[in-house]
């Protein structure tokens, strides 16, 4: 099965007003930059989304809103995990998938499943699911790693074509695209690291950066796909401050002070969230203001 989800992908922020009820003028807004500016993909409600603090109504309005401003000019990854396996084979059989090409499953977090767990966990989600199935490897937030020889082994299933990978660890990455079979594909889940992970043979990304800067990112992961490695370097090195600092309080809390900054978006987050801390603001702030005019999106 060829996977579409290739190249630049976005985890999409959920814009909060002041009054933090959902923006979805500016989640418009910021579906509209992404698309222009070169992303590939769209991910939704995705960690970064801050799903955890949306309820049921307002994920299938974020939903409806970014498929209706898409109108089918990217493909769309829908976050659907859980550590319940089979409430989230319930909620994928009650999911109208119409605009979604595929889904994003998450690792089970806090109840800690071993290999085997997890293996069973991720092929009955994928046996569930009408179209295919990304994993989600992210041991800093779930507590638990998909191993390489686990995640090979996922991706013999016909309806898992690819994982996003943000365990950080790069012997374990190579080992996966060493292994792998050719039709399964590795996304990066860092930014930081995404063009050596490009070079030594990931296929995309799943970025928190890109909605932001969109533009330079996507040119290096073109100039990657293309072998214009020292154009990619420069890029990479051009938007490498940048990418540690919008992490440096949390995410999305980063992104959203940068993106707050480029008109995208108010600066407003829901708790347990909250916006990051006085020197983080003015770091990301002089980095944009004073640092590499990629940052412009021009």
């Amino acid at each position: 099965m060829k996977n579409i989800f290739r190249g630049t992908g976005v985890a999409l922020i959920t814009p909060f007003k002041k009054d933090f009820s959902v923006d979805y003028e500016a989640l418009e807004r910021i579906v509209h930059h992404v698309i222009d500016h070169g992303a590939n993909f769209l991910v939704v409600l995705g960690t970064t989304s801050e799903a955890p603090t949306l309820n049921a109504e307002e994920k299938k309005l974020v939903v409806d809103t970014i498929l209706r401003t898409n109108q089918g000019r990217l493909p769309v990854l829908l976050g659907m995990g859980g550590n319940n396996t089979q409430a989230v084979v319930e909620a994928i059989k009650a999911q109208d998938f119409t605009g979604v090409q595929g889904i994003l499953s998450v690792v089970p977090y806090y109840n800690k499943p071993n290999q085997r767990g997890m293996k069973a966990h991720f092929e009955a989600i994928a046996d569930a699911s009408p179209v295919p199935v990304i994993l989600y490897n992210v041991p800093g937030r779930v507590g638990v790693n998909l191993q390489a020889a686990t995640c090979v082994e996922l991706a013999q299933h016909p309806n898992i074509i690819a994982v996003k990978e943000a365990s950080g660890n790069l012997q374990q990455i190579m080992e996966i695209l060493r292994d792998k079979p050719s039709d399964f594909d590795v996304l990066s889940g860092d930014d930081g690291i995404t063009q050596p992970l490009m070079a030594l043979g990931a296929s995309g990304v799943i970025s928190v950066a890109a909605n932001a800067y969109t533009r330079p990112f996507s040119r290096m992961m073109n100039a990657m796909k293309e072998g214009k490695t020292e154009e990619a370097l420069r890029l990479h090195y051009s938007m490498m401050r940048m990418n540690q600092l919008i992490f440096a309080d949390g995410n999305p809390a980063g992104i959203k002070c940068l993106m707050n900054h480029m008109g995208l978006c108010e600066n407003v987050l829901r708790l347990p969230l909250v916006s990051v801390n006085e020197k983080v603001e003015n770091d990301i702030l002089d980095e944009f203001r004073i640092g590499n005019l990629e940052f412009r999106d021009k």
